[in-house]
């Protein structure tokens, strides 16, 4: 048991060192980058950019000190947003004695549930251009179907228990039932997908913006810069290579928090034994 107590706190200071980097980059980096320096050569090394320049002979650091704002706020919005629908209509459905009701809530999710993710980004950007909010939206929708089956599920569970009857019967209120006592029954499951889903929100707006979806062509994007230089990639690698292991780092970083809060009861536990 000690040695299980001592794993949580290195998994935590390693999460927190690994996205301290690309959080610190996107938060901070627009402050620091400066005024935009004149424009040299396409995909060299050395000189006055010490990470070298990009497709367009823009130095690669002062782009990526600018890229991942973007991608944090769009994703950290999206997630938020999925979830703001997900938890009312996961918890009326799972504490509703009304099949109706329930039928019409989950299964128009069960249909956008079936359409590819990607795919139905792809074809609404199609039809609109989408900014950084359109694409916020976008991501939102796409994850509300699958977040909100999840909350069903893991509520449904706690909405059985004799718990719930008896504050039925003592005429409690459907909030002191939903977020009292199933909304806390629930918090551990939601903060393990919370973890794994804004990993693969991180992934998919960074797809979108790969594939030019809510930012320009030539935006200061971490997904961008990957897409945009990776035709010289054996030339002047900096340019793919930095942005990509910031979205990794930051999705990495995600879960080993996420991981070690998960965990923090157990390992009270086990110091108590």
């Amino acid at each position: 048991m000690k040695t299980l107590a001592g794993i949580r706190p290195g998994r935590f200071t390693i999460g927190l060192v690994i996205i301290a980097v690309p959080l610190t980059l996107a938060l901070l980096g627009p402050l620091l980058a400066g005024e935009p320096g004149p424009r040299a050569p396409s995909f060299t090394l050395g000189g006055a950019h010490w990470l070298g320049t990009d497709f367009v002979g823009r130095d690669v650091w002062q782009q990526v000190l600018l890229g991942g704002r973007s991608v944090v706020l769009v994703a950290l919005a999206a997630t938020t947003l999925a979830y703001l629908v997900a938890l009312p209509l996961g918890l009326i459905s799972a504490l509703t004695h009304r099949t109706w009701l329930e039928e019409l809530l989950m299964r128009p999710l069960d249909v956008l549930l079936a359409v590819p993710s990607l795919l139905l980004i792809l074809l609404v950007a199609a039809v609109f251009s989408p900014g950084a909010v359109g694409l916020s939206l976008l991501v939102a929708v796409v994850n509300i179907p699958d977040a909100a089956r999840m909350v069903r599920a893991a509520a449904a569970e706690a909405a059985s228990r004799p718990a719930v009857e008896a504050l039925r019967m003592q005429g409690e209120t459907w909030w002191r039932m939903a977020v009292g006592y199933v909304g806390r029954s629930i918090a551990r499951t939601l903060a393990a997908d919370a973890g794994v889903r804004l990993t693969g929100v991180l992934y998919l707006v960074a797809t979108a913006a790969f594939l030019g979806v809510g930012v320009a062509p030539d935006a200061s994007d971490w997904a961008v810069m990957v897409d945009r230089n990776r035709t010289g990639l054996f030339v002047q690698p900096w340019a793919v290579v930095v942005p990509a292991l910031l979205i990794v780092a930051l999705t990495m970083g995600s879960n080993l928090l996420f991981d070690a809060a998960l965990e923090k009861p157990h390992r009270r536990k086990g110091k108590r034994t």
